[in-house]
């Protein structure tokens, strides 16, 4: 008989893989917008540059999908995930794609055919936003996947310090924990990022920039797994708060819409390119973690059998989202490629045909991705550790999943998890 610890960490969460669809859309309709010109009219293209929040929602989501295997194994007394087999699955997720997307980017497009082998070197090992002040054409939204690996890496860590025992008692210190993660966000943005900023580096675009963001996720993670512990007791009230908000999706999503209008006036910035103010960039950075998190907060505690959890649950729009980590990496090579194609110059307009052909066109490209290599890749995600005896494979875990697409959900016959990034 499982208990309900135990059962806390078998939970999945599909309706958060039709929110990774949506904020790879998003993600790809600011690009569309950017390339037609469209941020510089008032209101409407503030709106649409605005809409790089996507970015936020994948970072919450792997904070939340990731973490939660650590949170509910520790909390159900068992022993944490290998780190090793994590490291692994991460990267047969994230890299074969990746690769792909570099190598046709480097070799299709114009502003890329002077690319030395040091450009090909930092850019395969996803470290341009390190070395140098911009990123090759159609590959200048993955200063976000660098970031996201940044905080694969440190993930353990962050788990350890949280969850270590403290005189062979439990102890769960993930509050400072994610209070030192946001604190850490607020000192970087307001004075470290500006004060070692030697200008050849994208040092506001690294991992304490965005700390905050994941923070979010852990904490999400936590009290999902506490509200799910035993079903008669009565949870602590941040819980208890944090549930019946989520069980609300109308409520939620009105927060978030109306977060994202502020996000939308001067107080977060200019729309375009134009340098912003330390505050601005500040309070984008800020609501930016409270729209995905009140985005993502129904997905979790939002009633299975409510109208919410079942739109998002539906077959199409999941599968959409299992495309997701294709459509974001290869939909800026698509988008030049289609611009060039149809004689669309930058920032001259017809930003509704440019966003259509190019969503069209990252469907089509990620679905042969997800079919031919996605899926393939994903079977050796258990190649070094089948017929373990570990107490990670024998023990009830949490769907190991991330922003970037599932790991092992049995229901897919991809073999990817509910609701996951990586």
């Amino acid at each position: 008989m499982v208990g309900p610890n135990q059962e806390a960490a078998t939970v999945a969460f599909p309706a958060l893989d039709s929110l990774r669809a949506v904020a790879a859309v998003a993600v790809l309709a600011t690009h569309a917008a950017f390339w037609a010109g469209a941020y510089a009219h008032p209101v409407v293209g503030t709106a649409l540059s605005r809409l790089d929040v996507g970015v936020a929602v994948f970072f919450v989501l792997s904070g939340f999908l990731l973490s939660r295997p650590w949170i509910a194994r520790h909390r159900a007394g068992l022993a944490p995930p290998s780190t090793l087999h994590y490291l692994w699955k991460r990267a047969l997720r994230l890299v074969p794609i990746y690769v792909i997307t570099v190598i046709a980017a480097l070799t299709l497009l114009p502003g890329n055919r002077g690319a030395g082998v040091g450009q090909w070197v930092t850019t395969l090992l996803m470290a341009d936003i390190y070395v140098d002040d911009r990123l090759p054409d159609g590959l200048t939204q993955m200063w976000s996947l660098s970031t996201e690996v940044a905080f694969y890496l440190v993930l353990p860590l962050l788990m350890w310090v949280g969850l270590a025992r403290v005189g062979g008692r439990r102890a769960d210190r993930l509050g400072l924990v994610t209070l030192a993660m946001s604190a850490t966000t607020v000192v970087w943005l307001m004075d470290l990022s500006v004060r070692w900023d030697c200008g050849d580096t994208m040092i506001r675009l690294w991992l304490p920039s965005y700390l905050v963001w994941f923070a979010v996720g852990i904490l999400l993670a936590s009290y999902d797994v506490r509200s799910r512990e035993d079903r008669d007791a009565v949870p602590d009230r941040v819980t208890a708060v944090v549930r019946e908000l989520g069980r609300s999706p109308g409520l939620c999503w009105l927060a978030a819409g109306a977060l994202f209008v502020i996000a939308a006036t001067p107080l977060a910035g200019p729309p375009d390119l134009t340098p912003t103010t330390l505050g601005a960039a500040l309070t984008k950075n800020l609501l930016y973690a409270a729209i995905a998190g009140f985005v993502i907060l129904p997905g979790v505690f939002g009633p299975a059998d409510g109208r919410f959890v079942r739109i998002l649950s539906s077959p199409a729009l999941r599968h959409v989202g299992h495309l997701s980590y294709g459509i974001f990496c290869v939909h800026l090579v698509l988008l030049e490629l289609i611009a060039d194609w149809r004689d669309m110059p930058l920032f001259e307009g017809r930003g509704i045909e440019l966003f259509a052909l190019t969503l069209a066109a990252s469907l089509l490209v990620s679905e042969v991705l997800h079919r031919a290599v996605e899926r393939p890749t994903l079977r050796l995600r258990n190649v070094w550790w089948r017929g373990s005896t570990s107490t990670e494979t024998s023990a009830p875990s949490a769907t190991a999943t991330s922003s970037w697409g599932s790991t092992n959900a049995p229901a897919q016959p991809s073999a990817e998890p509910s609701g996951r990034h990586q």
